[in-house]
């Protein structure tokens, strides 16, 4: 019921006969077309099809402008409810030291406070390699310091020469 084309109005509905419904709510019964549209007509109103699939399809007469109007306001409040997020990402590498660890830590809990997923990347250079261990209990030290305010979506996992780790908002 979104687009014009796709509800029928007055002239547009194609069935013979059709079940309407007044604009107060009341069933008014099956009515060949003529009929109804001559009923929405007295009143000032259109003849608004919202059940087409409907054996015989459905009518009910309204004030068109409105309708999309009110359409309009609903899609509107569903969009406003979605939620969106947007993934940042921190980098560290297996030597970070303790101070700015507790700086980035301080702009991951900034991030989920704003609703957002952090992917904390832990980055090795040449030999580094090696210390993959520390860069695993670096990215577990990290996700528990934010445990308060973050949950761990997905454990830390190698890719490369990368270790990730991905928190989410509570």
């Amino acid at each position: 019921m979104a687009n014009r084309s796709k509800i029928n109005v007055n002239n547009k509905i194609r069935a013979r006969e059709v079940r309407v419904i007044g604009s107060d709510g009341t069933q008014l019964g099956v009515l060949p077309i003529q009929k109804a549209l001559n009923t929405a007509a007295e009143g000032g109103l259109d003849l608004v099809e919202v059940a087409p699939n409907s054996t015989p399809p459905v009518c009910k007469i309204m004030d068109f402008g409105r309708f999309k109007y009110e359409e309009t306001k609903k899609r509107q409040e569903a969009k406003k409810k979605q939620s969106s997020f947007q993934m940042k990402e921190i980098k560290v590498r297996p030597k970070t030291g303790d101070h700015d660890l507790e700086t980035k830590v301080g702009h991951i809990k900034k991030f989920i406070g704003k609703k957002n997923k952090v992917k904390v990347t832990c980055m090795f250079r040449g030999r580094e390699i090696t210390l993959s261990a520390l860069g695993r209990e670096l990215l577990a030290r990290v996700a528990e310091e934010t445990a308060d305010v973050a949950t761990v979506e997905q454990m830390p996992k190698f890719e490369g020469r990368t270790m990730f780790i991905i928190l989410a908002p509570k």
